[in-house]
Parts: structure tokens; C-alpha cells; sequence
């Protein structure tokens, strides 16, 4: 499986909502876990994810393995360290499992970097071109909120399988998918009182439009912005919580709780090919527990029910 590179032609669907740093979607969402390789049995088992791509020792890789899932527009990478100075150490002691990077899918990453950091962002790492023999990958990042980050990544001269320094990932068990799509949006956990600063973060340095508000008595969403993701025509909104909720909601800031759209209706959340996993109920959906500590919504949408498959 290879990634095609295509650049659409944007259009902005939410007024308010800057011009200078076009996001073409959610590249993929890396997280730090304690064991990559179990993780990923348990993504592929109970979500139906399939194999994508592997970096690791066999790939020339020695400070850590990395596994790449994906299903439909949705990239999952799970990355564990394999030396005890790796940085990745001190993450997974700091939080546990979690998200470290929401990677965004733009044109122009070097232009993303500099509009951004001259915005104010603090530069994570200056843009910088991997090459492999499918071709070149130029990345930049910027830091978040906690030990968050962004990594903007341009692929449009790339044709391999994930990123330079990956090899495609060959494996023999792939469950069937459980209809997920996409990246619907990422809910951050920002500190106590920082949730007008990283609204205004968004807005200016980002070019986000805040378009949906709570008030703090409901779990609440305080920054989003709607992109569209190539020719899906979706909006693709960004959450921001905010720290005076209710008892019982995260307060540690850092990583994110990655939203997924499931295409089909209440039969697509049904244990069809005998999946397990916790979970509790809601009216507009399902909690699914991850070993991560992080919970997935799997929407239910009535108007997009169809046959079951």
C-alpha cells in the first residue's frame, strides 16, 4: 500500500478562519507507549486496524520500533523506545501511554514552520528534508501544550509507504475493519487557567476560528477550526477543553484524545467479529477504555446508516 500525494484546492469553509496556514487534513497521530508491538495486537484486534508500515532495529533503527496502523484516512503510529537514554523514556514516565505527536498534512512545510513560529509558536524542530529511494519528505514541528507537539509534513515528492526509514509492514493477521474513517477532531487537555491562551495560540498562530463554545457546565470544547481534508469535503474541527469541568475529566495537559468517525450506524459498533474491549454506553455514541489511558469515540451517525457489511 502506498500513499498518494495529491495538493486540493481549498476552499475555507468556516468565516474567520485565516489564510496562511492551509492544512490538507490529520497526517497521522503518533503515540508513546510502553510496548509498541502489544499495542498494536490490540488496535488491529479490537478496532480492526491493518498493518502499515514498521521502523525499527531490522530497518536500521536502534534507539526505537515504531508500528504503523491504518484504516481508511486514519494513520496510527505507536512508538516505543529501546534504550534506556532515549528521550521517550522520560515522556512515558511523565504520562504514561499517550499521544506525543497530531502530525498535519500540508503543501509547503517549511512555510508552515515560518509562519507559524514567527506567530509565536516555539520551534520543536527546523524544517528538515528525509529521502529514501520512493522519494523526499520535508517536516517541521512546533511545540504545544505540555510535551505536545505538531509536525507538519509535506509528501507531495513521496510515493513509499509511510515515511523514509519505514518499510512496509507484512503481516498475516489483519482483522476486518470496523468502518472508521477519519480523524473527526482531537480533544486537548490544556493546563488550569491556560485555556484562553491556547485559544488565542490557535486563532493567531494557526489561523483556527473559534466557532463552538461551552460554558463550564458541560465537558466542554473551546477552539476549533474546519479544514477540509482532500476531496472528502468534511469539516475537520480541533477542540480545545476547558479546565474548569467537571471532577472526573483529565487535568494533566499534553496528548489529546483522538475523535474517529465510524461511517456506518449502531450495527458498525455491534461485536460483530468478536472484539473485547471495556466500554460504557452514551446516547451519541460508545467510550471505548484503551490500554493508553485515553478513550475513543466511536460515533454513531443515523444518516450515514447503511447495509451492514
Amino acid at each position: 500500500m502506498s500513499i498518494t500525494s495529491i495538493t486540493p484546492d481549498l476552499k475555507k469553509v468556516v468565516e474567520g478562519a485565516a489564510d496562511f496556514l492551509p492544512l490538507l487534513g490529520t497526517d497521522y497521530i503518533e503515540l508513546y507507549v510502553g510496548n509498541a508491538k502489544q499495542s498494536a495486537h490490540f488496535y488491529k484486534t479490537a478496532f480492526g486496524f491493518q498493518s502499515l508500515a514498521y521502523a525499527g532495529l531490522e530497518t536500521g533503527v536502534k534507539d526505537r520500533s515504531s508500528f504503523v496502523l491504518v484504516q481508511d484516512k486514519i494513520r496510527l503510529v505507536l512508538t516505543t523506545p529501546l534504550t534506556k537514554e532515549n528521550p521517550i523514556n522520560d515522556h512515558l514516565r511523565e504520562h504514561g501511554d499517550g499521544v506525543k505527536v497530531i502530525a498535519l498534512w500540508v503543501d509547503d512545510a517549511r512555510k508552515a514552520w515560518e509562519e507559524t513560529t514567527k506567530r509565536g509558536a516555539v520551534s520543536y524542530f527546523e524544517p528538515m528534508t528525509e529521502k529514501d529511494a520512493d522519494g523526499e519528505v520535508v517536516k517541521s514541528g512546533i511545540k504545544l501544550y505540555g510535551d505536545t507537539v505538531h509536525i507538519f509534513i509535506e509528501r507531495k515528492n513521496y510515493h513509499g509507504t509511510f515515511l523514509p526509514g519505514y518499510k512496509p509492514w507484512k503481516s498475516a493477521y489483519n482483522p476486518p475493519t470496523a468502518g472508521l474513517k477519519y480523524v473527526d477532531h482531537m480533544v486537548a487537555n490544556v493546563g488550569w487557567n491556560q485555556m484562553n491562551k491556547w485559544v488565542k495560540f490557535y486563532e493567531e498562530v494557526m489561523g483556527f476560528a473559534n466557532v463552538l463554545s461551552f460554558d463550564d457546565k458541560d465537558i466542554s470544547t473551546g477552539v476549533q477550526r474546519a479544514d477540509e481534508q482532500g476531496d472528502e469535503q468534511r469539516e475537520r474541527p480541533y477542540q480545545v477543553p476547558d479546565q474548569r469541568a467537571r471532577r472526573g475529566q483529565e487535568e494533566e495537559p499534553g496528548g489529546g484524545v483522538p475523535r474517529l468517525l465510524q461511517r456506518r450506524g449502531r450495527a458498525a459498533h455491534r461485536d460483530r467479529h468478536g472484539r473485547h474491549r471495556e466500554e460504557r454506553a452514551r446516547p451519541d455514541g460508545a467510550w471505548c477504555r484503551l490500554p493508553e489511558g485515553a478513550f475513543l469515540l466511536l460515533r454513531w451517525f443515523a444518516r450515514s446508516r447503511g447495509p451492514d457489511r
